[in-house]
């Protein structure tokens, strides 16, 4: 089986803009692509989970995150970085938009998306992380049953605790998290 370091995309792997779908808008986080190289080397599967309620919500369609997965393709490509799925959830329980305006089992914090790519993509949640700057992603992967890690950019602004929400490890970035899960290999 593989083991994976899951990331969500909005706040972590790219620089947030609510509800973009532009391409030419999303860059990469800075102090990513050397944590993520690394990952990858050490033969971690990199996958995105990520909410997209603004298709529920009515701000753009299910098709045009495929040009937004496409540009993550092309400018980690840049670097050798090449992810091995993109996963996300366009459903909302306050959506207006037919048929995706639910209360699902993919929207994080359920574990569901992850779930769905490790069966798909042969991933042993054991062995895998979820890495995300907002506590939904850390009990989305504690759920699932990986180890999380927690970038506190300032994006969290809830704090809610719970069950699952606490991270086995906060970090400042990318790069932050990757030498922690690496250095966790031989601890």
């Amino acid at each position: 089986m593989n083991k994976a370091v899951f990331l969500d995309k909005d706040g972590t792997l790219i620089d947030d803009i609510p509800y973009n779908v532009n391409p030419a808008l999303i860059a990469l986080s800075k102090n990513s692509q050397t944590g993520l190289k690394s990952l990858l080397g050490a033969g971690y599967l990199l996958v995105v989970i990520s909410n997209q309620s603004g298709v529920a919500r009515g701000f753009f369609t299910e098709r045009a995150l495929s040009s937004v997965k496409n540009k993550l393709n092309e400018l980690l490509g840049k670097s050798g970085i090449k992810l091995s799925g993109f996963y996300y959830c366009p459903h909302h329980p306050a959506g207006i938009n037919p048929g995706y305006s639910i209360d699902c089992d993919c929207r994080k914090p359920k574990p569901g998306l992850i779930q769905t790519a490790a069966g798909e993509l042969n991933i042993d949640l054991e062995k895998s992380w979820m890495i995300g700057d907002i506590l939904n992603d850390v009990e989305a992967g504690a759920r699932a049953g990986c180890k999380t890690i927690l970038i506190d950019n300032g994006n969290e602004t809830e704090w809610t605790d719970g069950d699952y929400r606490t991270p086995n490890q906060k970090v400042n970035n990318i790069n932050d998290a990757a030498a922690y899960i690496l250095n966790q290999q031989y601890v």
